[in-house]
């Protein structure tokens, strides 16, 4: 898709953020990109502007700082999901933020958040310059921090985790899925944004934070400490397992759609098939999400046909993406979801499950049902839009929802060296169902 963003330049409108409701705070949050889907977008004729009571022509000229807010009001406003803006007048925002005294960057990045806030939208948000470029870097694979996915609740405004990296200073300390942090070197969450926390959480490589954590099921905090790195993101790990009937079963596991994990899929189903895989095992578990197009492309890897989504934009128009072609196997398929299971994964297990080509087996995923399309902004910074939300073939709606698997498994706390082995009682329930499956044929 391409998004027209008009006057200002936005060279990235249209890529997509389908990353979880949250932010990769390691980092450099990481999700996003390929333009792919289509939206209506109307066009505004600004006819005028009044500044400091006086009403002005368009003419009249903007400060730089002026000319910055106005370009993300802009944007908003031929982008934004809600056409209603929350309930207000987007025009009347646009004419307080200008009317503020902008003395310096600081102060326009502060009125453009102030006037973004009055959306109550975590996910549409100003990206300074700084977290901008880690955003961009986390899409090539490498992250530098402590390896947290986190989203926002609503209230009280706490921090939750989404999903500990795989290999990540989090994940070798034991923080879960579900966990709520607190605070984050003292600073309670709940007066920090999801950038500013993403921000907390990176740092040079050997410096520490200290997160104040508390569990689901817990009555009293813990403090973890945890050694920042830099973590690479390889997405895909594969392994060929066994049924306890003795069949041979293609394992992968996917931890986030960045701008290759389509083509590792591929290359993963081809080797295990090759080595005598009779079905497949895909496990999205804790996977946050990541780029649209990828989940998409993925969704074609298992699919001949079929919808794999429909998107609807702020008129209420549907789009799809389709499977087309020639899959790469008909082998039965079981797949993988938990509570950690967001936004693009969501799309990929919802695909597959309406379209009764894998069975799902774990706990009811997180539930992220909204896109974002990412802008570069003329400073270097970055704006962060919802642009559209989705269903499912099926026309589920699952945002804070999620998706509930066909067979419920519950979680149980897992680190690298316990998952998919006889400790893992959602990957034993997984292996069962693929031996009760009537046919498994090898790997086409």
């Amino acid at each position: 898709m391409i998004l027209n963003p008009g006057p200002p330049r936005a060279r990235n409108a249209g890529q997509h953020l389908i990353f979880n409701p949250q932010f990769t705070a390691c980092l450099c949050p990481a999700f996003m990109i390929k333009p792919l889907l289509r939206l209506s977008i109307l066009s505004l004729c600004l006819i005028g502007l009044v500044v400091g009571g006086v009403s002005a022509g368009p003419a009249l000229a903007l400060t730089e700082e002026q000319n910055l807010v106005a370009e993300v009001w802009r944007i908003v406003n031929r982008a934004y999901v809600d056409e209603t803006f929350n309930h207000q007048n987007w025009w009347f925002t646009r004419q307080r933020a200008l009317d503020r005294a902008l003395a310096s960057r600081d102060d326009t990045y502060q009125a453009i958040q102030d006037m973004l806030a009055g959306l109550e939208d975590p996910y549409t948000r100003l990206l300074p310059p700084e977290q901008y470029r880690s955003l961009q870097t986390s899409t090539a694979g490498a992250l530098t921090g402590v390896g947290l996915q986190i989203s926002k609740d609503e209230q009280p405004g706490w921090l939750r985790v989404i999903a500990p990296i795989e290999g990540s200073p989090a994940e070798q300390a034991g923080i879960q899925p579900q966990d709520v942090v607190l605070e984050i070197d003292g600073v309670a969450t709940t007066e920090l944004t999801l950038d500013e926390a993403a921000a907390r959480m990176r740092g040079q490589r050997g410096t520490t934070v200290t997160l104040q954590l508390l569990g689901p099921d817990e009555t009293t905090t813990r403090q973890v400490s945890l050694t920042r790195d830099v973590i690479t993101l390889n997405p895909v790990v594969a392994a060929l397992k066994t049924t306890p009937a003795g069949q041979r079963v293609g394992y992968l596991r996917l931890s986030q759609f960045n701008g290759n994990a389509s083509e590792k899929v591929a290359a993963a189903i081809r080797n295990l098939a090759d080595q005598g895989a009779e079905g497949y095992l895909l496990d999205l578990r804790n996977n946050p999400g990541g780029l649209l197009q990828s989940g998409i492309e993925i969704a074609r890897l298992w699919l001949p046909e079929g919808t794999i989504v429909f998107t609807v934009n702020r008129q209420g128009i549907l789009d799809s993406f389709e499977a087309f072609g020639q899959a790469i196997t008909d082998a039965p398929l079981v797949v993988l979801v938990n509570e950690g299971t967001a936004s693009a994964s969501e799309i990929l297990a919802g695909a597959l499950q309406d379209n009764g080509r894998a069975t799902l087996v774990g706990s009811t995923t997180f539930g992220k049902g909204l896109i974002q399309s990412l802008f570069d902004l003329s400073d270097g910074a970055g704006l962060a839009v919802t642009v559209a939300k989705y269903e499912t073939p099926a026309h589920h709606d699952i945002n804070k929802l999620g998706i509930k698997p066909d067979r419920i498994v519950d979680s149980v706390p897992l680190n690298r060296d316990t998952v998919a082995t006889d400790a893992d009682p959602q990957y034993l329930a997984a292996l069962e169902m693929l031996s009760q499956a009537k046919v498994l044929a090898s790997a086409s």
